[in-house]
């Protein structure tokens, strides 16, 4: 059984090889091109923050040519239930997701935030960061680099903003130097006391591949 895993690694080395180093990001009858080297790619995007309750979300895909496609923001308002009492907790979660061209989430920042008001003021901000990424058999895969997340005012504030940042690395099937794969998701967040005005979310790629998808939301 020893030899006949040492032999299938050193297929896969070969393989690798042969490929000149460029990692194959999906299967060979994927749709559209899927799985082809678009090189490095850089993604921003602002959504909307809903109404309490609600969804608001957008994914774009690497289409044919490399050129990034744009969905529709997708968001169901919540309904009222009354007028709101002048001290408000709140909460905002937020996800910047990296997903290949076969439905698999690669790399992943989320955010949660809390935050009170009262009277136009923003009497509270806390936010919490968690980091998502997929990993392969024989300890392989994506990897946690770095991340931080903070918030530049945490109490009696007109304005506060929370912004969080997480970098991944790769080394595994596809690429056995660890060089070449490299994501980098950043998430921001404006409070103020009445909504938080935008979720922004920024996403740097060293190497994308047509058919793999950038999902963000707010909830």
């Amino acid at each position: 059984m020893r030899f006949r895993l040492i032999g299938m690694l050193m297929g896969t080395v070969g393989l690798l090889s042969l490929l000149g180093g460029t990692a194959i990001a999906g299967p060979a009858d994927a749709p559209d091109g899927a799985g082809r080297s678009c090189g490095g790619l850089r993604l921003t995007g602002t959504l909307p923050v809903p109404a309490p309750g609600a969804v608001v979300q957008q994914q774009v895909t690497i289409g044919p040519g490399c050129v990034p496609r744009t969905g529709p923001v997708r968001y169901t308002p919540a309904a009222r239930t009354g007028p709101a009492a002048p001290t408000v907790v709140r909460q905002l979660h937020t996800r910047n997701e990296i997903f290949d061209c076969c439905g698999v989430r690669l790399t992943g920042l989320y955010t949660t935030s809390t935050w009170t008001t009262d009277h136009g003021r923003v009497t509270s901000l806390t936010t919490e960061a968690t980091q998502g990424w997929h990993r392969e058999p024989w300890d392989a895969g994506w990897s946690l680099r770095s991340s931080s997340k903070s918030d530049d005012c945490t109490a009696d504030c007109a304005v506060a903003n929370s912004r969080a940042t997480a970098a991944f690395t790769y080394r595994g099937i596809f690429d056995l130097t660890g060089t070449w794969y490299a994501n980098t998701h950043r998430s921001t967040v404006r409070f103020t006391a009445d909504s938080a005005p935008a979720c922004t979310f920024d996403v740097e790629v060293r190497h994308a591949f047509i058919g793999w998808n950038w999902q963000r939301s707010c909830e």
